[in-house]
């Protein structure tokens, strides 16, 4: 339909033929497979076959850890629990020892080491803002769930005019997520972040909010939230805590069209190779544009049981693994459709259109797309690749459990900062709602970054006074504490005209009495 966002024709999102094919002519389609089908199909083909013999063979002599097949069923052994009394105990010795903060002076402190404030430019002439405090009051209040006139009420010498003025012409999209990534790039970058993984590894899941007042009439239902209405803030997290994504979906939709979006969108230095989600991103059309794409989706997913293997061959050599399978993929389809499946990638790697108005839009079709039926496919290959790599490495398991488990915790701390109305959104626009999700993953990142600046200073003094630290402890010791932060009260910029030269000292007088 000429002019309509809603009902454009497939081709229009898409870069245009002629220039998919000189960009493909020339190298430049920045996918992670090969141009032609014939060289993708041969080494998937022989990949897969490999694959398959190799687990057919540990299957039948029972050499998989963890994991039987017998008689067409699947089990496999729940990850044993990781952290060690140890681990408990370091943690606690830790975080007695981090100094006391005001949630307004670690922002302050974090702009200082990040640069992040400077992100938030003028719409009109690209300047940083001028009135800091007004700046952060308006970044804590959507953070906090408070707004901008409890947050004028709550602040000595803010009025609701600054803080009204400020969020209109600095606090936008684009500058949360350019502000975001200078704080990623900060947290990355430091040595203690490296023992909580390599940076290259991230998983995403939604957070309900319930929605209240006038909140409450563009938001949806899901049963698996109970009755009342609410949102999603679908946020991306790395192996080393940090929030580097996040954005607002109904809470009926469905996950599994976002998963891409945090991946391809983000603005910070971050190179993911490994992505992992729950179940609700489990689908093959995923698993297929990630393959495309570059990255190696890994998810966990809870009826794996009840998914099936595809083969690329005949599956006579594989009698163990053979009622697991649910039969062929259709290759037919594939070939067909391959140029239009990776003009259909290489567009959303060239951000001519995002992965999730692609996904919706190939799933809105009242008849299955060419296209998306040779995404299916593809996805069936790298489902299954990667379920025997689940079926086959321990390791794999323990990795896609340690990074949700990452998310996670990281939900518990943004619960604990988005308390205010009841941790309710109440804003009438969905622009509003943005920038409480927006607002929120950034204090967390703030909140991840001092306390791994701190958590690392505590930990030097240990190692200074002889005490036996090791990095295999220290990985379960998340920088995601809040006990020791004071989010609530009057909200204080004194320290906002000057900044802190030197770290505040730690509380080594627990460390007297602990000795």
């Amino acid at each position: 339909m000429d002019g309509s966002r809603a009902y454009r024709t497939l081709d229009d999102y898409l870069l245009p033929v002629p220039a998919f094919e000189t960009m493909r002519a020339d190298g430049n389609l920045r996918l992670a497979v090969p141009s032609g089908f014939a060289a993708w199909y041969e080494e998937r083909r022989t990949l897969l076959a490999g694959r398959m013999t190799e687990v057919e063979r540990a299957a039948a002599t029972g050499e998989l850890v963890d994991v039987t097949i017998e008689r067409g069923q699947l089990l496999i052994s729940p990850i044993r629990r990781s952290p060690t009394d140890d681990a408990e105990a370091l943690k606690a010795r830790l975080y007695a020892m981090l100094p006391r903060v005001r949630i307004t002076d670690l922002l302050v402190e974090v702009a200082a080491w990040s640069g992040f404030a400077d992100r938030f430019v003028h719409a009109r002439s690209g300047a940083p803002a001028s009135d800091q405090s007004a700046l952060m009051g308006a970044i804590l209040a959507d953070a906090t769930n408070l707004g901008l006139g409890r947050m004028a009420e709550s602040s000595r010498g803010l009025t609701l005019p600054r803080l009204r003025w400020t969020a209109e012409w600095h606090v936008r999209d684009e500058t949360y997520l350019s502000a975001l990534a200078a704080i990623v790039d900060c947290h990355t970058t430091h040595p203690l972040a490296q023992v909580w993984g390599p940076g290259d590894t991230s998983s995403s899941d939604g957070q309900f909010f319930r929605a209240g007042g006038q909140g409450e009439a563009r938001a949806d239902r899901n049963a698996r939230y109970g009755t009342e209405p609410g949102v999603l803030f679908y946020t991306h997290v790395t192996d080393r805590f940090t929030p580097f994504h996040t954005k607002v979906i109904a809470a009926n939709a469905g996950e599994a069209a976002h998963v891409l979006d945090g991946l391809l969108d983000h603005e910070s230095e971050l190179v993911i190779r490994e992505h992992a989600t729950d179940t609700a991103g489990a689908v093959d059309h995923v698993f297929g544009l990630c393959h495309l794409l570059g990255f190696r989706f890994a998810p966990r997913i809870r009826d794996l049981n009840e998914r099936r293997l595809y083969g690329l061959s005949p599956l006579d050599p594989w009698p163990t693994l053979r009622p697991l399978v649910a039969g062929p993929v259709n290759v037919r389809a594939i070939e067909e459709n391959w140029d239009e499946t990776l003009r259909l990638a290489a567009s959303i790697r060239a951000g001519t259109v995002s992965a999730s108005v692609m996904l919706r839009k190939l799933a809105g079709f009242p008849r299955q797309n060419p296209v998306a039926r040779a995404l299916r496919e593809i996805g069936r290959v790298e489902r299954t690749l990667f379920m025997l790599d689940w079926f086959d490495d321990p390791e794999q398991r323990r990795r896609t459990g340690s990074i949700l488990n990452k998310g996670e915790a990281r939900n518990a701390l943004a619960r604990a900062i988005f308390f205010n109305r009841l941790s309710e959104l109440r804003d009438r626009t969905f622009e509003n709602q943005r920038h409480r999700a927006s607002g929120l993953t950034l204090v967390t990142a703030a909140v991840t970054l001092w306390n791994t600046v701190y958590l690392d200073r505590a930990v030097r003094h240990l190692r200074c006074s002889g005490v036996d630290v090791p990095d295999e402890l220290l990985a379960h010791v998340a920088p995601l504490g809040w006990e020791h932060i004071g989010l609530t009260g009057d909200y204080l910029w004194a320290e906002i005209d000057k900044p802190r030269e030197r770290f505040r000292p730690l509380r080594l007088h627990q460390q007297v009495r602990d000795a």
